[in-house]
């Protein structure tokens, strides 16, 4: 039976960034994946391959809408689903075949099988043929990962009534899709349909969608793919059923008065969040404790009640994000190497890949009033930002929210071109404690969207925004 000082189990983001600093760490390390590719949900049917799907899509949109104002005469563009898939294929393969490089860089043993534990320290791998291999680990670090989840009265068929895994795959551009939750998942789907044709209904219990993040997002991000991609919206609503045939969906509900609805389309993608997957991992031989939403339970260092055995990632509680995942896998194998590292979870940004894109970090302003927090807004809208004029993006705003008193900056929410890239300074901001007046006076390079930031923290600062 071979020894390792540490073995992961699963190869997500965070799995394989864990695995990879316990190899730099100088930790004999072994990495166990159930599914033939590396790199989990993210890199095979999550964040990789929607982005390839939603920059395809967006090419596309922009060939029928904007094309000619550019100056750029081109005949209707038609769309070709089956190659838009295989390119998002190609990068999806190109990314993974990029873990295995890492792995053999690294020095790490990889297993492929479905890894349990037999005890705290013994780990068995059942192979796809059957034959189990019996590793030990002086350490473990669990990294399954989720799967998405369904609601009562959902069959989930694969063929109608789908996943994000499905919605990745399809054969046909949906006539009808209907979306049921208004997150982050079914949000970038629905947008990559919807840009190629597809009318999109969503229906979500809550009363906006992305309901986690700021009001002020949800709410222009509504009016955006209303205005843009014609997206409908039916809020409070509780989904009660759906009954597929072989060629449509009925999605049923009550609204808020508690009133039947019926809402017919012919696929529908449920996207009502994901649960964490520790199906067959043997927790219980080892002694390991879940919660009663199915998360491993941990300690303030990600450590389970077992010594030895630490979780992280979508498995744990928090955000089920691929970067949250990634800290916490670095901050395990540098806790093992004897290190004091440390994670600031209110400062890990949360963006939603929609065109405009959506990204956040810090507190929200609705968080702040039930603090009792008093603050400062600032805002830009990206429409005053030349950058912005000259691309043709100019919905969205950036908005900066500040104590009062201190001037430190407390949450900064963006909607608008270019985001996920741009919610970096406000990372680094808040990592260092700036101030708003500390961004305000940094140069930022003309003509950038990154102005807008600097604009919002000048808004903040005594309304002395230059541009509005």
């Amino acid at each position: 039976m071979e020894k390792f000082d540490v073995t992961v189990i699963g190869s997500g983001p965070g799995g394989y960034v864990a695995a990879i600093r316990c190899a730099q760490l100088g930790m004999k390390t072994a990495l166990i994946e159930k599914y033939p590719t590396l790199g989990g949900t993210c890199l095979n049917v999550g964040c990789i391959p929607s982005k390839a799907l939603l920059d395809s899509s967006e090419h596309f949109y922009n060939a029928v809408h904007h094309f000619e104002e550019h100056g750029i005469d081109i005949k209707a563009p038609k769309v070709n689903l089956k190659q838009m898939i295989e390119r998002k294929r190609g990068v999806v393969k190109m990314t993974c075949d990029g873990i295995n490089f890492l792995m053999k860089k690294n020095k790490i043993t990889v297993y492929q099988g479905h890894g349990s534990f037999e005890n705290k320290n013994t780990i068995q791998i059942k192979k796809d043929d059957g034959s189990v291999e019996k590793i030990e680990s002086a350490k473990t670090i669990i990294a399954t990962g989720s799967k998405p989840s369904t609601l009562p009265g959902i069959e989930i068929d694969k063929k109608r009534v789908i996943t994000s895994t499905e919605a990745l795959e399809l054969t046909e551009v949906p006539k009808h899709m209907v979306l049921i939750g208004g997150g982050v998942i079914g949000l970038e789907l629905g947008s990559v349909y919807g840009r190629l044709g597809s009318k999109i209904t969503v229906v979500e219990y809550m009363d906006r969608i992305i309901p986690g993040m700021d009001g002020a997002l949800s709410k222009e991000l509504q009016r955006i793919l209303k205005k843009n991609l014609g997206f409908e919206f039916l809020f409070k609503h509780k989904v009660t059923g759906v009954k597929a045939t072989a060629k449509e969906v009925t999605v049923t509900a009550l609204n808020a008065k508690d009133e039947p609805v019926e809402i017919k389309g012919d696929y529908c993608l449920v996207a009502v969040g994901r649960k964490p997957y520790t199906d067959g991992l043997g927790l219980e031989n080892a002694g390991v404790k879940v919660d009663n939403r199915g998360r491993i339970e941990t300690d303030g260092h990600l450590k389970t009640n077992v010594d030895g055995i630490y979780a992280i990632g979508d498995v744990v509680k928090g955000a089920m994000l691929a970067h949250k995942a990634e800290e916490e896998g670095v901050y395990v194998a540098e806790q093992l190497a004897g290190q004091k590292p440390h994670i600031n979870y209110n400062l890990i940004p949360g963006v939603v890949y929609t065109w405009p894109e959506v990204a956040a970090v810090g507190y929200t302003e609705e968080q702040l009033k039930e603090q009792g927090k008093k603050y400062k807004v600032g805002t830009f809208p990206f429409k005053a930002s030349g950058r912005a004029r000259a691309s043709m993006d100019t919905d969205g705003f950036v908005k900066v929210l500040a104590d009062e008193t201190t001037d430190e900056i407390l949450g900064v929410h963006m909607i608008g071109p270019r985001t996920a890239d741009m919610i970096a300074e406000a990372v680094v901001a808040m990592e260092y404690r700036a101030s708003a007046e500390d961004i305000s006076r940094m140069s930022h390079a003309h003509p950038t969207f990154t102005e807008s930031m600097k604009e919002a923290c000048l808004d903040a600062t005594g309304k002395r925004a230059l541009h509005i």
